[in-house]
């Protein structure tokens, strides 16, 4: 594990060097900030592009490193512009590349020349990527005076009564903050006492009829009640429409029960006027019985 405790000397003192840097006389930087006092650090520097060196001639690829002076030579607005200054490895001569923070890219200022890579797409059958105004003809002055005339009226009739109805309702709502403020916590305070009281009634509610807690209940007015209405008649229909198809299969089950019942009752009687008829013939025979033979023969 790497050590984080530093040695303090005997005659160290806190108030009067502030800081060991301090007290040995060395800047937090070390070595690289040997010329801090003229405005130059020393600092690690890529090279962005391939150039050739204008002492050596000699061609330096894009990547290579050196220990660069840095230092700010301008700004473009609020962006300050800074100046690398090399050493080439290869010989003794000095090469400065500086920021151009216009075209967000870098140029070579001085000791060397940047390799030109730059690849057109109109040579090569594409099209121009940031070509945004185009091949125009040439300009024609009535046509920019109508185009300004235009774009004054636009602003006149359209964009000045935006701006003004924009500053009105701005300077109305920021006109009196801490009543605004009141008004917004006091309906804020109002809903959320609606809320609660509704959520205590839900709770109730599911308590009584043992409904489950994630059930969402719907609010208790005109529209929530009209649509329960319609549905409870639309399964009212439902339910009548499904008895009423029921009722002739009963009364079809009925009717031919009681035909089986009456085919049932003719072959009863049937049967019964046969046994009787046999009966009656039985009877008729033994009535006329022929006489006894041995009687007739005595």
């Amino acid at each position: 594990m790497q050590g984080f405790n530093k040695y303090y000397p005997p005659d160290y003192d806190p108030d009067k060097h502030k800081s060991l840097n301090a007290y040995r006389g060395k800047h937090a930087l070390g070595d690289r900030a040997r010329k801090l006092d003229k405005g130059i650090l020393i600092t690690r520097f890529e090279l962005p592009f391939n150039i050739w060196c204008g002492t050596c001639n000699n061609h330096i690829g894009m990547g290579v490193r050196y220990n660069a002076e840095k230092k700010k030579v301008g700004a473009y607005y609020s962006t300050p512009i800074y100046s690398f200054r090399c050493k080439c490895h290869l010989c003794d001569g000095w090469f400065e590349i500086q920021t151009d923070p216009k075209n967000t890219r870098y140029v070579v200022v001085s000791g060397a020349r940047q390799k030109d890579e730059d690849w057109d797409p109109e040579e090569n059958g594409g099209f121009a990527i940031h070509d945004t105004e185009g091949k125009a003809g040439p300009a024609d002055p009535l046509a920019a005076l109508e185009k300004t005339t235009e774009a004054q009226n636009h602003v006149a009739k359209v964009q000045i009564p935006r701006l003004e109805a924009l500053q009105g309702v701005s300077d109305r709502y920021n006109n009196d903050p801490y009543a605004l403020s009141s008004m917004v916590r006091k309906r804020f305070r109002a809903e959320k006492k609606i809320e609660a009281q509704k959520r205590a009634e839900d709770d109730t509610l599911k308590g009584k009829y043992g409904l489950p807690e994630e059930l969402q209940l719907v609010e208790d007015d005109a529209e929530a009640k009209d649509q329960a209405r319609d549905e409870w008649a639309r399964a009212r229909m439902e339910y009548e429409a499904e008895r009423n198809s029921k009722r002739p299969r009963l009364s079809m089950s009925s009717s031919s029960g009681s035909q089986a019942r009456f085919t049932l009752d003719a072959v009863s009687s049937l049967k019964a006027r046969i046994l009787d008829n046999t009966r009656r013939s039985s009877t008729l025979a033994n009535r006329r019985k022929p006489p006894d033979r041995r009687v007739l023969l005595k």
